[in-house]
Formats: C-alpha cells, sequence, structure tokens
C-alpha cells in the first residue's frame, strides 16, 4: 500500500483526524475527555492543520497523522473556551484544570511531539516511521538540536518504535493520584539528538 506524507492536514479531514486521535488516545484521556461524540467533538473542532503531518493512502484516506507543538499552539490543545464550549461550563472548567494538571509544558529547548496516531489495522507496516522522520526533519529545519515526547507505560508498541529510531529515556513521571482518572500511571520522557549521523 503507497502511503504519502504531507505536512499539514486538509479541512475536509478534520473528523478523521479526531477519531484517529481518540482511537489512539482514547485510553489515555477517555475517562476525562469522555463520553466519545464529545471527544470527537472538541478534537475537530481544535485540531490545528498547521502543525502535524498526515499520512494518505492512494485514495486519499488519512490513515496517520503526527502533531507536534510550538511555542504558538499545539496540534490538539485548545483553549478554556473550546472545553467550555463542548463540555458547558462546568465540564469544560474541571476538564481544563486536570488537563493543564497533566500537560503544561512547551519545550523551548527541544522540539515537541503532540501524539502520532496510526489507523489500527496498519500499524507495523512503516506508517509511523515515516510519520516520525517527518517530524526529525521538520525539528531540523526549525534549528532545534534535539526532538522530544513523552510516551505513556502501557504503551510499549510506541516505545519500541522510538527505540527504534534513536530515542533514550531521559526521565519518568508519576501521576500519582491522577492516575485513577487518566488511563496510566507514569510517563517517560524520551529524546533524540538531531545532529548524530544516525539520522
Amino acid at each position: 500500500m503507497g502511503v504519502t506524507i504531507f505536512h499539514g492536514l486538509h479541512a475536509h479531514l478534520r473528523p478523521d483526524a479526531a477519531r484517529l486521535y481518540w482511537e489512539a488516545f482514547g485510553g489515555k484521556l477517555g475517562r476525562v475527555m469522555g463520553p466519545e461524540d464529545r471527544a470527537l467533538a472538541f478534537f475537530s473542532r481544535v485540531i490545528r492543520t498547521d502543525l502535524c503531518f498526515a499520512a494518505l493512502d492512494g485514495d486519499g484516506r488519512l490513515v496517520g497523522i503526527a502533531g507536534y507543538k510550538t511555542p504558538a499552539g499545539s496540534f490538539a490543545g485548545g483553549s478554556w473556551a473550546d472545553l467550555t464550549a463542548v463540555y458547558g461550563p462546568f465540564g469544560g472548567r474541571w476538564r481544563g484544570w486536570l488537563l493543564w494538571a497533566l500537560n503544561r509544558e512547551v519545550d523551548n529547548d527541544r522540539f515537541l511531539i503532540d501524539g502520532i496516531s496510526v489507523t489500527r489495522s496498519l500499524r507495523s507496516q512503516g506508517i509511523g516511521s515515516l510519520l516520525l522522520a517527518a517530524l526529525c526533519d521538520e525539528a531540523k529545519g526549525r534549528g532545534y538540536p534535539a526532538i522530544r515526547l513523552d510516551v505513556i507505560d502501557t504503551n510499549w508498541r510506541a516505545r519500541a518504535l522510538y527505540q527504534r529510531h534513536g530515542f533514550i529515556a531521559a526521565g519518568s513521571q508519576r501521576l500519582g493520584l491522577l492516575a485513577h482518572l487518566f488511563g496510566f500511571a507514569s510517563s517517560t520522557t524520551m529524546v533524540r539528538p538531531l545532529s548524530s549521523e544516525a539520522d
């Protein structure tokens, strides 16, 4: 199957990107961002089409998505106003506080990945590697010396992919009481230098 990687995302693919993102991260975010219909509405609303790479098959179907963060925003971040619009004043407020507690960092020294998602039936076919290579090229083009991501303790498949591509563990963080609300207990920060000849 031929797959082409594009920088950015056509507007008509936003719902597909939201579903793909939820398929990959719903297990992590489900208790906070659910129910599913609300989560899909939220991600369809907030996805930044300029802060991602899209993998399309020969028929133009979205089969993978890779987002990233910049000081100007993130692929699937959104705002308090977006949360309130989808979940209501109360639902938006408590979800916002939990998401802020989970991840409020922008790394100005390393390029930050904001999630890689591949259609479940097409995993282990090299699409994730293509998206990761595109992210590394973007990071180098922006002058970053390294690229960084965080992988949760239950996502062993993703961690193995990153290790194959030269990422090394640089620390871990336990969620403590938040682990009861999110679908994982800890996350590991993984970093890959971009100046090595392993590129």
